[in-house]
């Protein structure tokens, strides 16, 4: 469930062993931040990246959700995160890897904040829809660059090879009642690249994209929000619609289309 979360479309991984990175942060239109003490961090900065972020969800970031991502299942630091993050002002903790209902659902109970479960292998992703299904889990997010090396695709392959990942993502997170996000874009200079990419993740379904530089955010909750003419659109057909199935702009709708351009207009209107 997503309950108490606001619409996601962009969320921004900062290292928290950066003070200045966190502080800009402060002034940036992500809709969710995440502090990581995992992948960004050196196992030297390990203890006070911690104690960082601990301290940066204290200030507060205003109404904005921030979450903080552990180090992963079985790693010296694991314990030490979740009995530090348990006790804080984070929204939400993200654990990566994660690969079965069980250690998830331990992980939630220990933690004491709702979570973002990160599928990025392929245990984890046949696993998807238990993990979704999970209580405390709400939302999964795709580690695409982690996906793709395990699955040993080229460098060069695009997307092509993650679609079934993607999808088996989207809708074990639909199935759960809970949120999707879409995995990170690493040519930090490529924009245009980096809005076809979130557009094709929104096609899929996947509410945001995580992201790994503030230049992404803006293109990126451009991406996921609908344009002029879907919103056009969306209310045409919600005044249009006399209940059943009928005829609209040439097409035939019924109460699942209503709804749909209902969830579109309200999200725009939050």
């Amino acid at each position: 469930m997503t309950v108490g979360l606001p619409r996601i479309r962009s969320a921004l991984y900062l290292p928290a062993s950066n003070p200045r990175a966190i502080a800009k942060a402060r002034t940036l239109a992500a809709d969710m931040l995440i502090l990581d003490l995992e992948d960004a961090v050196k196992p030297e900065d390990k203890v006070s990246a911690r104690e960082a972020a601990i301290a940066a969800v204290a200030e507060g970031f205003g109404d904005k959700p921030v979450a903080i991502r552990v180090n992963g299942l079985g790693s010296i630091w694991h314990e030490a995160d979740i009995a530090l993050i348990s006790h804080s002002a984070a929204t939400l903790a993200v654990l990566p890897k994660a690969e079965s209902g069980k250690a998830i659902a331990e992980f939630a109970s220990k933690v004491g904040k709702p979570v973002l479960a990160m599928v990025e292998t392929p245990k984890g992703i046949l696993a998807a829809a238990d993990i979704a299904q999970t209580g405390g889990v709400v939302g999964l997010i795709a580690g695409t660059n982690d996906i793709a090396a395990e699955l040993r695709l080229p460098v060069d392959a695009g997307r092509e090879g993650l679609m079934l990942a993607l999808q088996a993502i989207v809708l074990a997170a639909r199935a759960g009642g809970g949120i999707a996000l879409d995995g990170v874009y690493n040519r930090l200079d490529d924009t245009d690249g980096l809005w076809a990419e979130a557009r094709a993740g929104r096609a899929l379904g996947f509410d945001g994209k995580t992201l790994i530089h503030p230049a992404q955010i803006e293109p990126t909750n451009r991406a996921f929000a609908p344009d002029a003419a879907e919103i056009d659109d969306a209310r045409a057909l919600v005044e249009a619609a006399t209940g059943g199935a009928e005829r609209f702009r040439g097409r035939m709708i019924e109460a699942m289309h209503v709804a749909a351009a209902r969830r579109l207009l309200s999200e725009i209107e939050s």
